[in-house]
């Protein structure tokens, strides 16, 4: 039975899911707030309900990592790490650099620390996300998941804005768009849903949430 974790680090907090295939069930899931902080939480809860909370001091995103693996073991969702197939990380901000996902390797690592600055709260604590699972899941395939990479295809008419273009050549200063993965979803969903070909329908999607977007896309 193969898993797959799904991994978002934010700047205080780390949420997961493991997912069993080819079934796609849900065997795990949860996060840790207040990575950093003071009285930080972890919390997993299993396919069988069973929820479980601890209190304790999580400093880093590696020690997360470290305490998410622990209690993969512990709870028996996992027997062993070679069971875990693949990590997906979701990464806000892709830049001009990466226009679709990509697998994770030194070269792709050194490219998201450089791109670091296009969203600090977010791409920062993802990155060392990533390099928390690449150490302690060393043969484990990363793969890195853009919100911006499905706003590739906009014009420039669209994603410059009205200042000088000094700022957008200088120092990339442009629109990236955001919840592209949401977007990607929902969209095609959407068209199935209303019977529409999603080739040339032309939808509005609202991502609305503690982040927001409205998308307008055609074929």
């Amino acid at each position: 039975m193969k898993k797959v974790l799904a991994i978002n680090s934010g700047s205080s907090s780390f949420k997961y899911k493991l997912f069993s295939f080819p079934s796609e069930q849900v065997i795990a899931k949860g996060g840790a707030e207040r990575v950093g902080m003071p009285n930080s939480i972890f919390k997993i809860k299993l396919a069988n309900g069973n929820e479980y909370i601890k209190n304790m001091s999580i400093p880093t995103q590696k020690d997360a990592v470290k305490l998410l693996i622990e209690c993969l073991k512990k709870y028996q969702v996992v027997e062993n790490l070679s069971e875990i197939k693949g990590v997906g990380h979701r990464i806000v901000n892709g830049g001009e650099v990466f226009s679709s996902s990509v697998v994770i390797d030194n070269h792709n690592l050194h490219k998201l620390e450089r791109i670091a600055q296009f969203a600090p709260l977010h791409n920062g604590p993802e990155t060392e996300g990533v390099k928390a699972f690449m150490s302690i899941l060393p043969n484990v395939p990363q793969v890195a998941v853009f919100d911006t990479a499905y706003h590739h295809t906009l014009d420039a008419v669209h994603y410059l804005y009205s200042i000088p273009y000094k700022y957008y050549k200088d120092y990339a200063v442009r629109k990236y768009g955001a919840h592209g993965t949401s977007v990607r979803y929902v969209a095609p969903r959407a068209a199935e849903m209303m019977h529409k070909n999603i080739n040339i329908a032309r939808l509005i999607v609202c991502h609305l949430g503690s982040g927001s977007l409205i998308n307008f896309g055609t074929d």
